[in-house]
């Protein structure tokens, strides 16, 4: 079972995802760098991730799916 949660995951999304802090909570470090660099992809790589997320679909380092 994974650690990470999804809810956590939303919200630091929603609101620090053009910074990428939802990729290093998750331990993506490397993509969470690049976002955190380009503004989170000017905002479209955020707005995908965010997608990704609420429909159940992004996962964590390992590929584990986020605890609901």
């Amino acid at each position: 079972m994974n650690s990470k949660s999804w809810l956590v995951t939303v919200l630091l999304c929603f609101f620090l995802g053009v910074l990428g802090v939802h990729r290093f909570y998750v331990g993506k470090v490397g993509t969470g760098i690049l976002q955190l660099i380009t503004f989170g992809g000017l905002g479209v790589w955020t707005f995908i991730d965010f997608i990704m997320i609420l429909i159940g679909k992004f996962n964590d380092k390992q590929g584990q799916p986020l605890a609901r």
